[in-house]
């Protein structure tokens, strides 16, 4: 998943980073390090305790073969891997063994980095073994083997939790950035939607007489800068600026006005506008279903190809209106709705237009369905309750 980031993204990114995986790190450190101590420290448990019951087993032994009289079998100890051990007179003196060091007999144990040592005289003398001593280097081993364990484990969690973590930074970040680049093609498709009727008002008021036909470009050009200011509004000031005034209208009427204004638009694409209009009295704001309709009227223009056809059906508290447009995709339809979305960019436009329509339905529970084949055309169902 490649992202291209902005520089301020960049700075969150790499910030999210490093709090993430800085945390992650002093937290696994910490994990590491009490885990380690407490496994040394069962590992030391384990081997002292291992040592005492060889130790206590040979004194047993030494014991039991001086009052039974019976010769002590020393080899199996003598001959052992695991450990060295050696037997001491009560003068402290070595009798045999395979442990010939220097031993310090005042410390029962002894334990540093490199071996444990055990001390023991329950002895008491038989045979002539006073002191018992036993060296474990095994432990070492051991600890250096849970070091490597513990080292290995931390590298591969820590690799696959930074992998995580980057995974995760550029998630949160993807809809930051889907939402950058829909608001700069908004920009820019607002600028071109305004550059075109203001292009048209400047080249038609170059003249001091001004002709019937320039007159009526600046007048369309006039409204469609009207009703581009009109959507801005609503969408950016939804919030702030909600419609209080509701009236009982017939939606014939306004419909019949709305076609009748957008006259000089589809004839000069030779749009055929049919209309089968019945008297409908339903409660809205005159401004709502003013936008609402001239959404879909206007996209049914747009849309559409030269010569094609339009329908518009108010019946049965149910307006149809369908063109013999492009269409749209089965894939698009999900998505038509969502702000600043576009299906299509064979028209002008910025993604507003649908997303407003849908607005309104859902404020006034007006019902809304869509049907539409590529190249054969958009029929939009709207059930008034």
């Amino acid at each position: 998943m490649v992202i291209d980031l902005t520089r301020s993204e960049k700075t969150t990114f790499f910030r999210f980073l490093f709090l993430y995986l800085g945390s992650s790190l002093i937290l696994m450190l910490f994990v590491a390090f009490f885990y380690y101590q407490n496994e040394k420290t069962l590992y030391i448990d384990l081997v002292k305790s291992n040592m005492q019951n060889i130790i206590s087993k040979a004194s047993n032994e030494v014991i039991v073969s001086h009052m039974m009289q019976q010769k002590f079998d020393k080899e199996k100890y003598l001959n052992s891997n695991e450990y060295k051990i050696s037997f001491y007179d009560e003068n402290k003196n070595f009798l045999f063994g395979s442990l010939k060091e220097n031993i310090d007999f005042s410390s029962k144990f002894i334990f540093n980095d490199n071996y444990l040592l055990l001390v023991d005289n329950s002895t008491v003398g038989h045979l002539g073994v006073e002191y018992i001593v036993l060296k474990d280097s095994s432990l070492m081993k051991k600890i250096e083997e849970l070091k490597f364990s513990i080292i290995t484990i931390f590298l591969f969690s820590y690799l696959f939790i930074s992998i995580v973590g980057i995974y995760l930074a550029k998630l949160f970040l993807k809809p930051i950035k889907e939402e950058r680049i829909k608001l700069n093609n908004f920009i820019k498709d607002t600028t071109h939607e305004l550059n075109t009727p203001i292009s048209a008002i400047i080249m038609s008021t170059q003249n001091e007489k001004l002709s019937a036909k320039q007159i009526e470009r600046i007048r369309l050009s006039a409204n469609r800068i009207s009703e581009i200011y009109k959507d801005l509004t609503f969408i950016f000031l939804e919030n702030k600026q909600k419609s209080t005034l509701l009236e009982e209208l017939d939606l014939s009427i306004i419909i019949k006005e709305q076609i009748d204004s957008f006259e000089p638009l589809y004839l000069k694409k030779k749009l055929e506008v049919a209309y089968e209009l019945e008297p409908t009295i339903f409660k809205i704001n005159k401004d709502d279903f003013i936008r609402l309709f001239n959404n879909l009227f206007s996209n049914a223009i747009k849309y559409n190809k030269m010569n094609g056809k339009i329908e518009i059906v108010l019946k049965n508290r149910v307006l149809i209106v369908k063109d013999s447009g492009i269409g749209i995709n089965k894939e698009k339809l999900k998505d038509i709705y969502k702000r600043y979305y576009r299906a299509t960019n064979q028209s002008g436009g910025f993604g507003l237009g649908l997303n407003i329509v849908n607005m309104i339905c859902k404020t006034y529970d007006v019902k809304i369905e869509v049907d539409s084949l590529e190249n054969k055309g958009t029929t939009f169902t709207l059930k008034f309750k």
